[in-house]
């Protein structure tokens, strides 16, 4: 292993990540009238997105928020392998949460996280993605189905390591 590859899977994949589609989405719909930021829940992601300037603007974000977790991951792999799939796509998620180029106030990574998971967890994105959306069917509120899907998809993949299950 290369730890420079790493370190510079993990730099690329960062700055994928920090992207900034919901506040680009946000200045396009609203021809610059909303700043995400200060409009609903002040959160620069999908779902703020979707409460304030539409339904199809804010599947937009997601949309392109779970790609940018795929990119990040993707680039990582392509940089240094394995390790720096990892990295990258860590580092993504990270990016999109911590943007240098918006004092590191970003969204929280809810859709980020599932296209990383895409790429460095492929066999487990159907179980998280099912908890995901039982969470959000059963309780009609996203906040909370975040809420309770996090822990429960951190547990899953612990017993899934401590099983010594295949990631990739």
């Amino acid at each position: 292993m290369d730890e420079g590859l790493t370190v510079a899977a993990a730099a690329a994949g960062y700055f994928v990540g920090t992207f900034p589609t919901a506040d680009l989405v946000a200045r396009i719909a609203t021809r610059g009238r909303v700043d995400l930021r200060t409009a609903g829940s002040g959160n620069p992601g999908g779902l703020n997105a979707m409460h304030v300037v539409g339904a199809k603007w804010g599947v937009l974000v997601i949309v392109v928020d779970i790609i940018k977790g795929v990119v990040a991951g993707l680039v990582g792999w392509l940089i240094g392998d394995e390790p720096g799939a990892y990295a990258g796509a860590t580092a993504g998620i990270a990016g999109h949460i911590f943007p240098v180029w918006s004092r590191f106030r970003g969204g929280k990574g809810v859709a980020t996280s599932g296209g990383a998971v895409l790429v460095v967890f492929p066999i487990y994105f159907p179980i998280d993605a099912a908890v995901a959306a039982i969470g959000a069917l059963s309780t009609r509120n996203t906040d909370l189905a975040i809420f309770i899907s996090a822990p429960i998809w951190v547990g899953a993949a612990l017993a899934w390591w401590l099983a010594d299950l295949p990631n990739l």
